[in-house]
Formats: structure tokens, C-alpha cells, sequence
């Protein structure tokens, strides 16, 4: 028996969209600890009551775009088809890419200009977890000789490359398609997977 989850008023949806690309606009334009909810408020055309119906604070209003961000990703890594190794990370990269490209407004100000860093660290964290698990299925898969460098520092090498590319493509306004991109993303990670075909 499938439980069903309530789906959420359209009207609540669109509330929570104003206030956020308020949000993400007023970013643009201050600092973070200049913001304030009359601020957002204002800017999004809604009332101080409607925001705190939605959000306690802003750090909430930060925890929970920081959630969706997460669950997006999530979302986008459960519909990537089962494949050999090499096609499933390649495909993970694209789809990652498109979806930051989709949203680089968001990623832009939240990753690029401003280091917000709850969005920075959760999504340094989602990153650890995704290149910990295909680190670990393709150690269990390989029949090369081990590369001696122990797993934590390669897991935190790939994390912060990869998010260091991102941030560096968004701040020069995307200059290579997500296609692009992640064909040479690809290429780098099996060139330090496979140092000696260099």
C-alpha cells in the first residue's frame, strides 16, 4: 500500500518562490547581515505575517533553500539510469551541471559571489557522500593496482576541485555549455584516476 504525500497548495508554493527570489535578489545587492525580513518582505510584495507563516527567521528561510537545493541534486541522481561505471559518472556530471546552469542565479549569488555557507558546506557534503560511493563501488570493481593515497584525502581532492570548477565557471558566466564541461570534467577524473596513461 502507497502512502501518498499531501501535495502542497500551488498558492503556498508560489508564496515561498517570491520570497525567496526576493531573497536572492536582495543578496545581490547587500550584505546578508543587512537583510531583514521587512526587507524580504517588501521586496517580495507580501506582509511580515506571511513570511513568518512560511519561515521562523532567516537562517530558517537559509536552512530550508539549502534542503531543496540538496533534494534537488537528490532528485536528479535517483533518475540517472543504471549504466557501466564510466557512463554513470559522466551522466551524473551532466545532469548536475544542467541543473546548476537551469539555476545559476541561485548558484551564482549562493555559491559564487557570496559563500553562503550553509550552501557551500551542504553542498560539499552531498559532493563527499556522491564521490565516497563511487570511490568505494569502483575500488570493489577494480582489478588495477590500488593508487596509495588514502580514500579521505581523494574524496576531499574531488569534492573541492569539482565545487572549485563550478564556482569558476559560474563567476565567468558560464563560458562552456554543461556539456562541455562535464566532458572535461570527465577526462580529468580518469586522468588522476589513471596517472600512468600520462
Amino acid at each position: 500500500m502507497t502512502v501518498k504525500t499531501p501535495r502542497t497548495d500551488p498558492r503556498v508554493l508560489r508564496t515561498r518562490q517570491l520570497i525567496r527570489d526576493a531573497f536572492i535578489d536582495l543578496l545581490q545587492e547587500y550584505d546578508l547581515e543587512k537583510i531583514t525580513v521587512n526587507r524580504i518582505a517588501a521586496r517580495s510584495t507580501i506582509s511580515r505575517v506571511t513570511f513568518y507563516l512560511h519561515y521562523r527567521d532567516i537562517p530558517d528561510l537559509m536552512d530550508k533553500m539549502a534542503d531543496d537545493m540538496i533534494n534537488e541534486i537528490h532528485t536528479i541522481l535517483r533518475e540517472v539510469p543504471e549504466k557501466p561505471q564510466v557512463e554513470v559518472d559522466w551522466t551524473i556530471l551532466l545532469r548536475i551541471l544542467e541543473h546548476i546552469a537551469e539555476n545559476s542565479k541561485f548558484y551564482t549569488v549562493l555559491l559564487a559571489s557570496k559563500r553562503v555557507s550553509v550552501f557551500t558546506d551542504r553542498l560539499m557534503k552531498l559532493m563527499v557522500e556522491i564521490i565516497s560511493k563511487r570511490a568505494e563501488s569502483r575500488i570493489a570493481s577494480s582489478t588495477a593496482p590500488a593508487v596509495n593515497v588514502p580514500n579521505d584525502i581523494a574524496i576531499w581532492y574531488g569534492s573541492s576541485a569539482f565545487i572549485g570548477t563550478i564556482v569558476c565557471w559560474l563567476r565567468n558566466d558560464m563560458p562552456y555549455t554543461p556539456l562541455y564541461l562535464a566532458k572535461q570534467l570527465s577526462l580529468l577524473f580518469r586522468l588522476h584516476q589513471n596517472p600512468s596513461h600520462t
